[in-house]
């Protein structure tokens, strides 16, 4: 058995001290806020770089941005970037890496020393005790709070960089789901407008005797279900433009809001990720923030079973004067040491297993979820990618050459105009269901995004 001397101990507690030192001398504040590190994670997947506006120079600079682009019909990109310099709900989930930086630097400065006096007079007679102490414990286990708040930051700039990526899919999907909307109810508007010029002819010809009051009353219907559908499109594109603006963070009125003409092409072609499955565990940035959390926990359960017989452990040098303010000061020290009596700390010992124990449990659950998650999406990209290409290569020519062969028939007098409006209406609706198959594509697409790249995980 090995019996330390004094200067073996000594040199231990110079070893303690010099370590809390250095700690203390690394624990500062980064000029990014570590910022820097959750961007770069959140551009390869969304093509561009966030902004954390800290400074009025940069919100006056991001306000300069949204000017100019909000000046021109928005493209897709365009739409991503002004959410990421205004969407509110984003700069606030920035603002969680000030606080968790705060307690990353808290947790390198040294403890406080405490200084107590005691006091007493009583016949010219004195009774005076100073004592500095410093909590020996916490400058013991100071590296490893440490380690534990640098591991809960990387969760934060985990879940910031997540949030970067979840706003830019919903700004995409809010932007195509406004541009087919407003293209939507432009068909919905021909197709009424079709249908009224039947009505009207069926009520004229009614009058002249000419058509049974039964064929009226099917092309008045016919009028009414155009213009119900109408009002229909009419309130999904208001509704889809709001979402959108909501998605921008911006304060603009909906008519102002100029998109493009059009919705993109749906390429030839997708290409499929190679092992999808594996992309989802290694490149998800909720499942790289759950297995930093479990970093944390596994490190706050290590210190907790080193620490659960003793909680509190202060010391420090103490003066004492007993008699007239003449008497010298005699010195010592003191040491403050909780008693494990009634609490040997088996229960916060038992909490920290069993939140460790939660945590894995739900990251292997986590693991299997996102696995679903990217095949669903990927197969639904897929599938949306093959109706819109058959719609555009094969229903549209085929309603096309329809309409284009009753144009000759009408024109030969083979079939009257009735028959030919009808057939205009069918064409029109084959665009506008071409319209949803491309809008559906395209909000596959940013939802397989979002997918490889995890929802933020809850702090």
């Amino acid at each position: 058995m090995n019996i330390p001397t004094p200067r073996t101990r000594g040199f231990a507690a110079c070893s303690v001290l010099a370590s809390a030192l250095s700690l203390a001398a690394c624990a500062h504040f980064s000029e990014d806020g570590g910022f820097d590190a959750v961007a770069r994670t959140a551009a390869p997947r969304i093509g561009q770089t966030a902004v954390w506006k800290r400074t009025p120079e940069d919100r006056a600079a991001a306000e300069r941005d949204t000017e100019q682009l909000l000046a021109r019909p928005l493209s897709a990109d365009d739409a991503v970037r002004i959410a990421l310099l205004n969407n509110g709900s984003l700069q606030a989930a920035f603002a969680e890496l000030g606080i968790a930086e705060a307690d990353v630097v808290e947790s390198g400065r040294l403890p406080n020393p405490r200084f107590t006096v005691r006091r007493s007079s009583a016949q010219g007679l004195n009774d005076v005790e100073e004592t500095v102490t410093l909590s020996v414990l916490a400058l013991l286990t100071a590296p490893y709070v440490h380690g534990i708040e640098k591991q809960r930051f990387a969760v934060v700039q985990a879940s910031c960089a997540a949030e970067i990526v979840q706003v830019a899919a919903r700004t995409r999907s809010a932007y195509f789901m406004a541009l087919a909307a407003r293209e939507t109810a432009h068909d919905r508007r021909e197709v009424e407008e079709a249908a009224e010029a039947g009505a009207e002819l069926a009520r004229r010809m009614r009058q002249a005797g000419n058509w049974s009051p039964i064929d009226e009353a099917r092309e008045r219907s016919f009028h009414a279900e155009a213009a119900l559908e109408l009002d229909r499109a009419r309130l999904a594109e208001t509704s889809a433009r709001e979402d959108l603006i909501e998605s921008l963070g911006v304060d603009i009125e909906p008519q102002k809001l100029e998109l493009a003409d059009r919705l993109p092409e749906v390429p030839p072609s997708i290409e499929a990720p190679a092992d999808i499955e594996r992309a989802a565990l290694d490149t998800r940035i909720d499942l790289q923030a759950m297995r930093a959390s479990l970093e944390a926990l596994a490190r706050e359960l290590h210190l907790t079973r080193a620490t659960r017989l003793v909680n509190v452990l202060e010391a420090g040098p103490t003066r004492v004067q007993q008699g007239p303010s003449s008497a010298p000061y005699e010195g010592g020290f003191e040491v403050s040491l909780e008693v494990p009596i009634f609490d040997t700390g088996a229960p916060r010992v038992r909490k920290a297993e069993a939140r460790y124990a939660q945590a894995l449990a739900r990251y292997g659950q986590a693991a299997i979820e996102a696995r679903a998650e990217v095949r669903k999406a990927y197969a639904r990209l897929s599938a949306a990618h093959d109706m819109a290409l058959r719609q555009r290569d094969e229903m549209l020519p085929l309603r096309k050459t329809i309409a284009e062969q009753d144009r000759l028939r009408y024109d030969a007098g083979q079939i009257g105009v009735f028959e030919l409006l009808a057939d205009s209406r069918v064409e029109i609706a084959g665009v506008s269901e071409y319209i949803q198959s491309v809008r559906d594509f395209w909000i596959a697409r940013s939802s397989l995004d979002a997918a490889l790249a995890g929802p933020a995980p809850a702090l």
